[in-house]
């Protein structure tokens, strides 16, 4: 079985990093550079980076920014927000990123996932997804939670696999920042449909929400925010209480 990863995540906003609830109420985090170097060193087995207004300000993620975390950071970094083209993948390729997370472009162009897979391989491309629990289906939103689309989360899903998406990064809108725990049906179910690994994101408020992703879904991957940027989780002690839980991590 694959090793799970503890997944720390800075959604940024005006250069700093933020955090709401369902996507709302953004309150100041800290100084992502130090916060990223910061998680290096205690153990976040990835990082990812997200520029949660690129795309409703219709605007490029910052790519300055980007290059200088990827200085200070030893882990695989993944960085989303405002990507719509080639030539940005391969400007943040080049400047520290190890993977680049598609959202809202990948809906509205979807021949970008694509294309950014056979250039640059699957590996490299994640499908950002975001969704919402509407009368008992899961349905996408794009542009930062606020444009309900008409697609659905696991069809949406699979075309986005059947297109090159080398992983899914699952945020659940409804559980987003109520530490309520993980969506934990959605993602069984998602994870019964498709063949990549899944970073599952949005409700996680204690360390025994983990033990439950990674034992009840074959979810990869678990990303949380404000628990760990406020120090109410510690990513050392998490680890320790998931291998005492028998869930394999990386050490």
């Amino acid at each position: 079985m694959l090793a799970k990863r503890i997944i720390p995540c800075l959604d940024i906003k005006n250069g700093r990093v933020v955090k709401g609830t369902n996507f709302i109420n953004l309150k100041d985090a800290g100084d992502p550079i130090t916060l990223a170097k910061h998680y290096a060193e205690i153990g976040a087995d990835e990082l990812v980076f997200l520029d949660i207004t690129a795309t409703l300000e219709k605007r490029k993620t910052l790519v300055s920014l980007v290059t200088e975390i990827g200085k200070v950071i030893d882990i695989p970094f993944t960085v989303g927000g405002g990507i719509a083209d080639v030539d940005l993948i391969e400007e943040l390729l080049s400047n520290g990123a190890d993977k680049i997370a598609i959202n809202s472009a990948a809906v509205y162009q979807p021949d970008l996932i694509n294309d950014a897979s056979n250039r640059y391989g699957s590996q490299c491309i994640v499908a950002a997804i975001d969704a919402k629990l509407i009368d008992d289906e899961w349905i996408v939103f794009t542009k930062g939670g606020t444009n309900k689309t008409e697609l659905k989360l696991i069809d949406w899903s699979k075309e986005l696999v059947d297109r090159g998406a080398g992983e899914l990064l699952f945020t659940s809108m409804d559980a987003d920042g109520t530490k309520a725990g993980f969506s934990i049906e959605a993602l069984r179910r998602l994870a019964d449909e498709v063949n990549v690994p899944i970073i599952a994101s949005g409700g996680a408020g204690q360390m025994s929400d983990f033990t439950t992703l990674f034992t009840e879904t074959k979810a990869t991957g678990g990303l949380a925010a404000s628990i760990f940027h406020y120090n109410e989780v510690s990513i050392p002690e998490l680890k320790q209480q998931l291998m005492t839980n028998g869930v394999p991590i990386r050490q």
